[in-house]
């Protein structure tokens, strides 16, 4: 909720930048308040001030919730083998790992994808063999996880690998909801990917891997 509440003053305080003719320079939203203040022009800073700082009051309280999530993930040491690609956190992980309970309930990795409702619908009618939207089945908080991190690894700050670049050439194949499919496929063969590597053990190489695979 936090990390939402952060997500949407970033976009504002964009938005009114924008808004003036100006734009305020890329960077994440941890150091936003730190690096984005000095661009802010002078006519908005009296009305951005209180944004930035209760994005700063945002910045400490997440960061002491961060410590916490580290504490609890010292117990699981699993938690460190699905953390390993890129978007993929300390809550995302454990959550993974708490949701899913036993890496040997599913005989194969791909079957997590549809256990979490990552999966899309089909309709067979016909001659047709149409893709429906995902049956989202499973616990909605992990998927959501899922999702965020998807979107972490397509967005601007995403590290090079596989699996960005996969999820990157789906995004550009038709439809003003190319994107958000994209981001979702990528979301489930995360979900995969991270299965994979827990019963495997193995450490994670971005590029190369599948092949490896």
């Amino acid at each position: 909720g936090l990390v939402r509440c952060r997500t949407r003053l970033v976009n504002q305080a964009r938005g009114m930048v924008k808004s003036f003719g100006e734009r305020l320079p890329k960077c994440s939203s941890e150091c936003f308040h730190r690096k984005a203040w000095p661009s802010v022009p002078g006519e908005l800073r009296a009305a951005l001030e209180p944004i930035f700082q209760v994005l700063g009051e945002l910045e400490l309280k997440i960061k002491e919730y961060d410590r916490a999530l580290a504490r609890m993930a010292r117990r699981y040491p699993d938690v460190q083998i699905l953390s390993q690609p890129d978007g993929v956190g300390l809550l995302t992980a454990l959550v993974y790992l708490l949701t899913l309970e036993d890496k040997a309930r599913f005989e194969k990795s791909r079957s997590v994808g549809a256990f979490l409702g990552l999966r899309p619908k089909k309709d067979k009618s016909g001659d047709s063999d149409k893709q429906l939207r995902i049956t989202k089945a499973g616990d909605p908080f992990l998927r959501r996880l899922l999702v965020g991190s998807a979107n972490f690894i397509l967005g601007p700050f995403g590290a090079k690998s596989d699996l960005r670049e996969w999820g990157l050439e789906l995004s550009k194949r038709g439809g003003k909801n190319a994107k958000k499919r994209a981001k979702v496929a990528v979301a489930r063969k995360l979900a995969v990917l991270m299965h994979r590597l827990w019963v495997t053990g193995e450490a994670y190489e971005p590029t190369g891997y599948r092949k490896a695979a």
